[in-house]
């Protein structure tokens, strides 16, 4: 039985779904509009996206040092995370788009690798802070999920506030129906 890996290659479909709805309602706004400070954690929208598009090239970069090896996630041994200092990387949608349609590419051809047993080994990592972490593989790939959908949530509120109405955004609009 399956059941995490399962629900993981759900949730990279789930991820790659939004992304595409998200940034499809996004592009409907002006470069100005979407790079308005809004009050936002963040600030704009397009600070918030690109925030998402950093993290999972942070933890995608973990990832792939997985004893696993897992293959689909390769490239990101040799991508370059810009420092917290450099700014946000993409400076246009279209552009955060592109690298988003990358990751988006990449995380359900990673999880359809992914191997039950897997889930149970350590992986550490370094902060960049400096400080190294240790946690069973499982708890971290739910957190790059969760982190995810709640900063996704946060850019549906900024556009819903800008006049744009997303649409339904539950996890449960792809989810398998059981059939009894």
């Amino acid at each position: 039985m399956q059941q995490r890996v399962d629900h993981l290659r759900l949730l990279a479909r789930y991820n790659a779904w939004m992304n595409e709805r998200l940034y499809a309602t996004a592009m409907k706004l002006s470069d100005e509009e979407l790079a308005a400070d809004r009050k936002a954690f963040f600030g704009s929208i397009l600070a918030t996206l690109n925030h998402i598009a950093v993290a999972d090239s942070i933890w995608l970069s973990r990832f792939a040092t997985h004893p696993d090896g897992l293959p689909a996630l390769q490239p990101m041994l040799s991508y370059r995370i810009p420092g917290l200092d450099e700014g946000w990387p993409y400076a246009d949608i279209r552009s955060l788009w592109q690298r988003r349609q990358e990751l988006d590419a990449m995380i359900p051809a990673w999880t359809e690798n992914l191997r039950e047993e897997s889930l149970d080994i350590p992986l550490s990592y370094t902060m960049r802070s400096g400080a190294t972490c240790t946690y069973a593989f499982f708890p971290l790939v739910a957190h790059c999920f969760n982190h995810q959908t709640h900063h996704r949530g946060q850019v549906t509120t900024l556009l819903s506030q800008a006049g744009l109405d997303m649409g339904d955004t539950d996890l449960l609009v792809i989810a398998p129906v059981f059939d009894a």
